[in-house]
């Protein structure tokens, strides 16, 4: 494979997502806008967020053709039309990598007629602010190369992990559709502040940061967020009196049962009759 800064990508469905992905390769110089085809599902479309020398059109095989890597962007449901549609510009010597929620690696080297390497992903909205985090897994033709081609293009937007393909639809519970719940978390925790007397601007700041904070304290401390809580909630403290409310609401099997109805959702979206 190319290096990433003389790839040529093709983004097949162009929205929000990949156009993310595609204002991020661009300012991180891993990708030229000359070398960037992008498609969008209906003929006039909105460029939006696009970068404005990308080639811009409504042609899947058009673009596939041109590109050594494939960025597949389009709804589970519509994959497999897709995949049929740009197959035959499809080879062993380009990468195929789809962001698709619950369709399987195995899906679309089905509908293919070569052993094309295909690597699954599932990225998440905050790679908008480069905070993302994106597991990756290989299919059966995908090698090393292609693994460590799709890491850096990711890594653009944020951290990259490669995983088993089995954990995919728990990954898209998590952290595909977690920014979800700690907004609404987020949410909360501001409306608790105005309730006690803050405008709702500092509020919301306070608890943004405080969010952005003690995640950041997880992952450069590596420490446990149970013991992170510890150093938070003194001896008949207030803290442990939020604690307390907090447990009596339910809130952690609350949201342990999101996590598990988002994930068993994922498993879903891919519907019957595209298997065939």
């Amino acid at each position: 494979m190319a290096k990433s800064s003389q790839v040529r990508l093709a983004v097949l469905g162009a929205g929000k997502m990949g156009g993310i992905l595609i204002e991020a390769l661009v300012k991180q110089g891993l990708v030229s806008p000359k070398n960037l085809f992008a498609t969008v599902a209906h003929a006039g479309a909105e460029r939006k967020n696009l970068v404005s020398a990308v080639s811009l059109g409504g042609d899947n095989r058009a673009a596939a053709k041109k590109a050594d890597v494939i960025l597949l962007c389009v709804k589970p449901q519509v994959v497999g039309r897709v995949v049929d549609e740009i197959a035959p510009e499809l080879n062993a010597g380009k990468l195929l990598i789809s962001i698709a929620a619950s369709v399987p690696a195995e899906y679309i080297e089905r509908r293919l007629h070569a052993k094309v390497p295909v690597i699954r992903a599932m990225p998440n909205t905050p790679s908008l602010v480069g905070a993302g985090i994106t597991a990756i897994s290989p299919g059966k033709h995908a090698a090393q190369k292609h693994v460590e081609l799709a890491q850096r293009l990711f890594d653009a937007v944020g951290k990259t992990v490669v995983v088993d393909e089995k954990n995919m639809d728990a990954i898209t519970g998590l952290s595909a559709s977690g920014p979800a719940f700690i907004y609404i978390i987020l949410e909360s925790l501001a409306e608790g502040g105005v309730k006690v007397g803050l405008s709702r601007e500092l509020a919301t700041l306070l608890a943004a940061q405080m969010t952005l904070g003690a995640a950041k304290m997880v992952i450069e401390t590596g420490h446990h967020p149970a013991l992170l809580k510890d150093t938070v909630t003194t001896p008949a403290g207030c803290t442990i009196d939020g604690i307390l409310e907090l447990e009596e609401g339910g809130l952690r099997v609350t949201l342990i049962k999101a996590v598990v109805k988002a994930a068993q959702r994922a498993k879903e979206l891919l519907l019957t009759d595209e298997r065939a």
